[in-house]
């Protein structure tokens, strides 16, 4: 047997084009593209935890501090799309490695700041423009290159990729802050960023036909000639999405989702929770306990959407989430209690969920220019939640308290459920069963 092996790979040259490897490449490429936006996302857990320091050692109003972060949020979300572009044009390593750069820089430079403008600068400029190059686009272009099945399951695990990082980096930085200050805690999130810069250039690679695969699920098909004009492209794209319906569903319910997670709960349930008596510690566990629970309820969201028909998971997804955070103001207390348990447990499983209907609904859409349309969905998401951290930063410093945010936020996410429900099949859609 393995003579008549031998002799035929002497007489007969390997072809050209995909190999079987018993492990898919596929899945490596996933695997670090989980780390990159893990050590990416190590950032999104200081906002929460530092608005109060802030406010005490610079005097700083909230609603600077909360300007600061919306311009980190709007910018993560107005990047993404070019971001995707520009990979089509460098490749994602090259593209990712400058982006973990610019998120260590900022974190790094925000330990001399002496004044709220560089703040807005180093958080907002710097780590916006570096955490939106690596963001959800990142993901869908890993998803869209790499695998042609199991596109929902890859785009839950890599969207928990971010939960995960709020798992391992908030009760650290929460810790850190509360026993040395919030300066070693900016610096550790940028040490996070750069670890992962190695990793990256070694491991990642931008397209199948570079180590001569086929996409898993799917056939070879050789890796495309770089694209010119990254960001003509991706504004040429946003105006042919813009005139369609779906595209502004979409834009609107994904707004409406960021600004109940990113913009609110992540920035302000800290913050919140200690006006009520509770520790900051205590309120960043239960925020990262979300996290545990975001990263299940995501991939849960990836399989059901390889299952059913995306727009009604996203009904009932938004319809959840404002239920549960009516609830909430009423819920705030010193002490955690099995009530507060049970939304933390609710809320994280709902947290992303809406990520791979949405981005499933995009590819539907869309087809190929799905990653840069989903990016400028993202950008939505990413104004909707800087509209909300700005807005719950100047409801405190007028009302002393978040509450009102928490009910509007509420009310939006009914709103949401109903538009999810008006987004139409595109007609080359596949059938979906029930």
């Amino acid at each position: 047997m393995t003579q008549t092996t031998e002799a035929a790979q002497g007489a007969v040259p390997a072809p050209a084009g995909p190999r079987r490897p018993r492990i898919h490449r596929a899945w490596f490429v996933a695997a670090v593209a989980f780390v990159t936006i893990i050590g990416g996302a190590a950032f999104n857990s200081l906002p929460g935890l530092l608005i109060e320091p802030l406010h005490e050692s610079f005097h700083w109003s909230r609603g600077e501090i909360g300007f600061a972060v919306s311009i980190d949020m709007a910018l993560y979300g107005l990047t993404a799309p070019f971001a995707a572009a520009l990979m089509d044009r460098f490749g994602m390593r090259k593209v990712v490695v400058v982006a973990l750069s610019m998120v260590a820089a900022g974190a790094l430079l925000s330990v001399w700041m002496t004044a709220s403008w560089q703040l807005m600068l180093y958080w907002g400029l710097l780590v916006g423009l570096g955490t939106g190059s690596m963001a959800m686009a990142f993901s869908a272009t890993v998803t869209n290159r790499w695998f042609v099945e199991r596109r929902g399951l890859v785009t839950g695990v890599l969207t928990a990729a971010g939960a995960s990082g709020q798992l391992v980096f908030l009760p650290l930085c929460a810790w850190i802050v509360e026993d040395h200050g919030w300066k070693p805690a900016s610096v550790t999130v940028a040490l996070a960023a750069l670890v992962v810069v190695p990793f990256v250039w070694l491991l990642l690679r931008d397209h199948p036909a570079d180590v001569g695969l086929a996409p898993y699920g799917g056939e070879f098909v050789e890796k495309p000639a770089p694209r010119r004009g990254a960001a003509k492209r991706a504004v040429t794209v946003l105006f042919a999405a813009a005139k369609t319906g779906p595209f502004w569903l979409l834009a609107g319910t994904f707004a409406i989702c960021g600004a109940s997670t990113n913009g609110l709960v992540r920035t302000y349930f800290v913050p919140s929770a200690h006006d009520h008596g509770m520790p900051i510690t205590a309120a960043a566990s239960l925020l990262a306990v979300i996290g545990v629970f975001d990263v299940i309820g995501t991939i849960a969201s990836g399989w059901l959407t390889d299952r059913f028909e995306a727009r009604r998971l996203l009904a009932v997804y938004y319809a959840l989430r404002g239920v549960s955070l009516l609830f909430l103001p009423m819920l705030m207390a010193p002490a955690v209690h099995p009530p507060m348990i049970f939304f933390i447990v609710f809320y994280g499983l709902d947290w992303v969920a809406t990520v791979p209907p949405t981005l499933a609904l995009c590819r539907d859409q869309y087809g190929e220019d799905s990653a840069i349309v989903f990016g400028w969905v993202l950008a939505s998401h990413q104004v909707g939640a800087a509209v909300v951290a700005f807005a719950g930063g100047v409801a405190r410093d007028v009302f002393g308290s978040y509450d009102v945010v928490w009910y509007a936020a509420g009310a939006l996410c009914a709103a949401a459920a109903l538009m999810s429900l008006v987004i139409r099949r595109s007609p080359a859609a596949p059938a979906l069963k029930h």
